[in-house]
């Protein structure tokens, strides 16, 4: 592939950043596996001397570092790598999930030529005031308190300029290592790396899209349009580009911050209520959900509504799914190891070298830790950290979906027992569930699904009778045949083909050096050397050179 390479070099200059960044961070090892060694551009006895200095931390705490020194891409590839845990170990997991995404903020006039290149015209074109100073600073944008024209107090939500080009070169440097270490690490025979890097590219690339947030956010609007506890500011779309956000402004209380909720007099076991039924919905009724839960994007408004913003990250489950991860629910609540083994294969979440028996024992050994324990005492927080290190040694690969949702639900959960430290998050989710459990079998949901499998059953008898026709005429003539192919054998045979050769020229060279070592003694070294003497002295020491060079050769090839 071409492609690669060219890559390579228009990008050589974040190659070496890259690197040297990693060697830095005593992460030498994972240099030479993305084989970054040649864009490093320092003398190589530094480079050995920090490859031997390691910082004193572990490798998960310099993994961490590293990420958040190479910036944004980085930084979110972090992010998402931590609900990931059957790509990653549980330790990496844990030290992830601490990236940070708040940066300095960008100096005002980059911003404003921002403003007004995407707006058309002067700032006081669009606003009565527009403040200089952000209230929030993150890698991708920043936010500014702002006025309409109309007296309307807002927010501007900009993206930083330049922050697209550097992401997507970030991105294209990816997927060339993606595609790279494809086939040379044991991690890529279990999953699709370039497809991994792939859907990564994508969901940034949607960040990076405020018309989509502005959108994700009018979807929220419009699901909980009739429910009072919650609201979503409305959002002035013509002034919202790709690049640029305008959004009503919130103003309350950060809803974590439980001294002032009492101070303002708040029922916060109310506010944990709300804040639970929200989750709830947006799970089981919408399967749409606010991926990014942290304190800082809700407020507590008056009268105890609460105020959700920044709608970037959202995720989607299908009705499939959610029966999916009902079904698996239910079986974990029944305690029943063989039914949640069962839906995990259902829900193809298991490898084909599944070992059924060990992860049987280890549910079985993760179920009894909750066995018999009161639902208010088991936290979401504490079972997700459980499942890690089972989904990382089985490789569990469910939908990256599920491991963002248990993320946001323990998060959610967090903010919920802060709030009211007795609050029964699972009792009472119960109903709910229950309540979407009915909904699953009620004509209305079912009949389709009934009437989309008789389809299919109906298509399949009426080409039942030609195709049996087909088989049987070609069996008849003898064109029937089948194809098997071995995945991997290609490999093997060629290992096998090379370890042949190996052994046939150790023959040929070991007959050689015996048949010149016995041919040596017949000359008479001591009288005048003939060329057939030379001939055979030569040939001697040519192919004793050649047998320590496939000796060599043998030795490599294994180290």
């Amino acid at each position: 592939m071409v492609r690669g390479p060219q890559r390579t070099i228009r990008h050589l200059q974040r190659y070496r950043e890259i690197a040297q960044v990693l060697i830095r961070h005593g992460l030498g090892e994972l240099v030479d596996v993305l084989e970054l060694q040649p864009y490093l551009a320092f003398p190589r006895r530094l480079v050995r001397q920090w490859r031997e200095k390691a910082p004193p931390l572990g490798a998960p705490q310099r993994l961490r570092l590293a990420l958040q020194e190479l910036g944004p891409t980085f930084i979110k590839l972090g992010q998402v790598l931590s609900t990931r845990p059957d790509l990653i170990p549980p330790a990496y997991i844990a030290e992830l999930t601490k990236l940070q995404d708040a940066v300095p903020a960008e100096p005002w006039d980059p911003i404003r030529q921002q403003i007004e290149s995407e707006l058309g015209g002067s700032v006081a074109d669009h606003f009565q005031d527009l403040d200089r100073e952000p209230i929030a600073a993150a890698s991708l944008a920043q936010v500014h308190p702002a006025t309409l024209k109309d007296g309307r107090a807002v927010v501007v939500k900009v993206q930083r300029p330049g922050i697209r080009k550097t992401i997507e070169v970030d991105l294209e440097i990816l997927q060339d290592v993606a595609q790279l270490v494809e086939g040379r690490i044991p991690l890529a025979g279990i999953y699709d790396l370039p497809e991994i890097a792939r859907g990564f590219a994508s969901t940034l690339r949607m960040e990076l899209d405020f018309v989509r947030e502005a959108h994700n956010a009018e979807h929220f609007r419009e699901a909980f349009a009739g429910d009072p506890y919650l609201y979503v500011p409305d959002i002035t779309w013509e002034l919202t580009t790709r690049r640029v956000l305008v959004m009503e402004r919130i103003r309350g209380i950060k809803i974590d911050d439980v001294e002032a909720l009492d101070e303002a007099g708040y029922d916060r076991h109310r506010i944990a209520v709300h804040a639970a039924r929200m989750v709830l919905k947006e799970v089981l009724e919408e399967g749409f959900f606010h991926a990014d839960p942290h304190p800082g994007n809700f407020a507590v408004m008056h009268g105890e509504v609460i105020g959700a913003m920044d709608f970037g990250l959202v995720g989607h489950l299908s009705r499939h799914l959610r029966s999916d991860l009902t079904r698996l629910y239910i079986a974990v609540i029944q305690m029943d190891v063989q039914a949640v083994v069962d839906q995990l294969v259902r829900m193809g979440a298991t490898a084909r070298s599944l070992d059924r028996t060990a992860l049987e024992r280890d549910l079985a050994r993760l179920l009894r830790k909750y066995r018999g324990l009161p639902l208010k005492a088991v936290r979401a927080q504490e079972v997700l950290e459980d499942v890690t290190p089972v989904a990382f040694r089985h490789r569990l690969q469910l939908p990256s979906e599920l491991w963002l949702l248990a993320k946001t639900l323990a998060m959610m959960e967090g903010v919920a027992l802060k709030l009211d430290p007795d609050f029964d998050i699972v009792a009472f989710s119960r109903p709910h569930v229950r309540r979407f459990l009915l909904q699953m079998v009620l004509p209305q949901n079912l009949g389709p699904r009934l009437l989309r499998a008789g389809g299919d059953w109906s298509a399949l008898f009426n080409e039942l009778p030609r195709i049996g026709s087909q088989l049987l005429t070609q069996a008849e003539r003898g064109e029937f045949g089948m194809t098997l192919e071995h995945k991997g054998l290609g490999r093997a045979l060629d290992r096998l083909d090379r370890s042949a050769n190996r052994i046939s020229l150790s023959v040929l060279l070991a007959a050689l050096i015996l048949g010149l070592a016995l041919l040596i003694p017949a000359f008479n070294l001591g009288e005048e050397v003939g060329l057939a003497t030379v001939v055979v002295i030569a040939g001697f020491v040519g192919v004793s050179l050649l047998g320590l060079w496939l000796a060599f050769s043998i030795w490599r090839s294994r180290s």
